[in-house]
C-alpha cells in the first residue's frame, strides 16, 4: 500500500513540477501581449513575476527597460538595460537605447565606446549605426587653438 501512496506522489509531484514550468514561460508571453497592447502596468508586473522565476531572462529585463522608457523613468531603464546587457553581452537593442540614454546626457566617452561595440555586433539595427555616428560629431569635443 505504501508503494502506491509513493508512487502517487511522485507522480503529482512530477505534474506540478510541469505546471510550474509552463506558467513561467507563460509569464513572459503573457507579459509579451500586455506590451504589445500597451497595457505596460500589467506587463511589467508579469515581466517581474518572470523574472522571480527566470533571474536570467535578458528579454523580460529589456522589456522592462522598454517600459520604464516609457515612463521616463530613465533610473531603472538604466538599471534593466545593464542587466540585460550584463546576461547577454551582444544584445544591440539594450546597447542602442543605452548609447541614446547617453547621448541625452552627453556622455561622449561611454557614447563611443558602446557605439564601436554597436558596430561590431549589429545585426538588424546596422542603419541606425549612421545615425549614432552624426549624433556622435556632434558630441565630440572640438579643439579650439
Amino acid at each position: 500500500m505504501s508503494k502506491k501512496i509513493k508512487f502517487l506522489l511522485i507522480i503529482c509531484l512530477f505534474l506540478n513540477f510541469e505546471n510550474s514550468i509552463f506558467a513561467v514561460e507563460n509569464f513572459f508571453e503573457n507579459g509579451l501581449q500586455k506590451y504589445n497592447e500597451k497595457k505596460f502596468k500589467d506587463s511589467k508586473l508579469l515581466f517581474q513575476k518572470n523574472i522571480v522565476f527566470n533571474p536570467k531572462d535578458s528579454k523580460s529585463y529589456l522589456y522592462l527597460a522598454k517600459i520604464y522608457n516609457s515612463e521616463k523613468n530613465v533610473k531603472e531603464e538604466v538599471k534593466n538595460l545593464n542587466t540585460t546587457l550584463l546576461l547577454e553581452p551582444d544584445n544591440e537593442e539594450a546597447i542602442f537605447m543605452l548609447i541614446n540614454i547617453k547621448l541625452k546626457k552627453s556622455n561622449y566617452s561611454e557614447v563611443k565606446e558602446l557605439s564601436e561595440k554597436f558596430i561590431k555586433i549589429c545585426k538588424n539595427l546596422c542603419e541606425k549605426n549612421k545615425s549614432i555616428l552624426e549624433s556622435l560629431k556632434n558630441l565630440e569635443p572640438k579643439n579650439e587653438s
